[in-house]
């Protein structure tokens, strides 16, 4: 599968990689990987990469104007991204050759050609694997693809504390170490927190609550959000707050915006992806995001989280 992908980047003069919407490090750090990869070898070919842009990520990668005409004979590479749905920029079945690069489970096959490898701590990850392949063919990683790929393993793995970090994890770190970028300044951009959203995270400290069996949730209503100065996006990046709290097996974060309720679920055992599929999402089986649009949704989904955690 990455022969039959290298094979498509050579063939192809404009490549356009898209990734999934609301990005976090491993999104943007595949998606920009990749890009940096491609012109750093072949820097004849023009290499976009698409999607809305995120404040706080800003400073890893910058999104490309693309137009319509573009997409004409493209290869299009769509990058962590699980479901169509999910996919920033609905333009990205407009080229010639469609290519899914994820780790996630493949429950949408999409596309032409599908590398998908659920063993990966991240996509990130993934285009390292590519990459010491197309060493064969004289690929070239420049320092900012090496960069933006560490970013997006650091991202997914929670600086190598969760358990889908493995010894590949580290040795694949530790080839891109050696581009002598200063991991320092990344972990102070990655984690630093504006005021108002560690005054947020006091509130989410004081209200969340956890079931006899396990269940850990927060309900954030938009009320509650603008208070504090905070967008829903920097809201959903508390979601790990009360993770080390004894005796929470699973916990979901309610976050409402205007039009729905963004809903994370995060597990210490307990499945939560296949809570996740019911409500218009999808995931890791211990990392998954969904949406619903009333609070009564939202009970439901905390119901079939109490279940899960009391059969677990």
């Amino acid at each position: 599968m990455k022969e039959q992908i290298l094979d498509a980047i050579e063939d192809f003069e404009t490549i356009i990689i898209h990734r999934h919407v609301r990005p976090d490090p491993d999104a943007l750090g595949s998606q920009g990987g990749l890009a940096s990869l491609i012109k750093g070898t072949f820097p004849q070919k023009n290499v976009l990469v698409v999607g809305e842009e995120e404040p706080s990520l800003m400073f890893l990668n910058r999104m490309d104007e693309v137009s319509d005409e573009e997409y004409e004979n493209a290869l299009v590479i769509v990058c962590d991204t699980a479901n169509q749905p999910r996919i920033s920029d609905d333009r990205y079945n407009r080229g010639k050759l469609l290519v899914k690069i994820d780790h996630h489970p493949n429950e949408d096959p999409y596309g032409d050609i599908l590398w998908v490898d659920t063993s990966s701590s991240s996509v990130s990850e993934m285009i390292v694997d590519l990459y010491i392949t197309a060493k064969e063919r004289e690929y070239v990683l420049p320092d900012e693809g090496a960069f933006l790929l560490y970013a997006g393993i650091v991202g997914d793995t929670g600086r190598f504390m969760f358990s889908n970090t493995t010894q590949r994890t580290f040795e694949y770190a530790g080839e891109l170490l050696k581009h002598g970028f200063d991991t320092g300044s990344l972990y102070n951009e990655l984690y630093k927190t504006e005021q108002h959203i560690a005054r947020l995270n006091g509130h989410v400290l004081q209200h969340f609550e956890v079931s006899e069996n396990g269940a850990g949730w927060v309900k954030l209503t938009n009320e509650t959000i603008t208070s504090f100065g905070v967008t829903a996006s920097e809201a959903s990046q508390l979601v790990n707050s009360f993770s080390n709290v004894s005796g929470l097996k699973a916990w979901v974060f309610f976050i409402e915006e205007e039009d729905q309720i963004r809903v994370r679920l995060r597990s210490k055992g307990p499945v939560v992806n296949s809570i996740a599929t019911r409500y218009n999402g999808g995931g890791h089986t211990m990392a998954a995001g969904a949406t619903v649009y009333t609070w009564e949704e939202a009970d439901q989904v905390l119901e079939e989280l109490e279940k899960a955690c009391k059969d677990f």
